[in-house]
């Protein structure tokens, strides 16, 4: 049985990083998302405060070693997008969280409104921005077993407006929180997020453009149909 329920984004990347790291270049991959299935849920669950096991990427996992100890660390937003260039750097592996599974831990048990469901992962999404998409952060968790599988985070850099406006944009939107630099240094156009969006669902065997574009054994999960019936096809 999969249950479904309501996890919000925000957990993921704790907007709280200043001087993260430096960013590397990564390559693109080319393909074209043509058809977003998006069914909605509004389902509460509760969180455990004990850690239990997860699926969470090796990489991420490992980095957890050269922590001391187990406080709160704000999330490396360079190493959420693959571009963090110093995970050989112990100093920077204490200041910066790099594991998203860390505060993501869910005990099935706690689930209120449990809903069997014929699928076997959630994708949580939750754009940000209103003129344009400015974040595309999207949470894989296992829908059996509401454990976090992976995730993908790009910031997104908008292609209609002026660099003075994205600048007041971005500073009003990010820079109380000391996120203004990461987004400039990392932000790519939305064809080539969505880009590579397609080929990290690919690497989860989630979604084949031969096959129409369907999700495979999967779900969207939205708050409301701003993010994937008007936001996406807008851009």
């Amino acid at each position: 049985m999969a249950y479904l329920t309501r996890i919000p984004a925000g957990r993921i990347f704790g907007f709280c990083s200043r001087s993260i790291s430096s960013p590397i270049k990564n390559p693109f991959v080319s393909s074209t998302l043509s058809h977003v299935p998006s069914p909605k849920f509004t389902i509460t669950a509760q969180f455990s405060s004990s850690p239990s096991p997860s699926s969470s990427s090796s990489a991420a996992t490992n980095t957890q070693v050269f922590s001391s100890s187990n406080r709160w660390r704000p999330m490396c937003l360079y190493y959420t997008q693959g571009k963090c260039t110093q995970m050989d750097d112990p100093s920077h592996l204490e200041k910066f969280n790099h594991d998203c599974s860390r505060d993501l831990q869910v005990n099935p048990t706690h689930i209120k409104n449990k809903c069997s469901q014929d699928m076997d992962y959630l994708l949580v999404i939750d754009l940000e921005g209103k003129v344009e998409i400015l974040e595309f952060p999207v949470l894989l968790m296992d829908a059996k077993s509401m454990r976090f599988v992976d995730f993908f985070h790009r910031f997104v850099r908008p292609t209609k407006m002026s660099e003075l406006a994205i600048n007041r944009y971005i500073e009003g939107k990010y820079g109380e929180i000391g996120v203004d630099r990461v987004w400039h240094d990392t932000a790519a156009p939305f064809t080539e997020v969505i880009q590579q969006f397609e080929a990290w669902l690919s690497e989860h065997d989630l979604w084949e453009k031969e096959k129409g574009g369907c999700l495979t054994r999967a779900a969207f999960v939205t708050c409301g149909n701003w993010d994937l019936k008007t936001k996406v096809p807008q851009q």
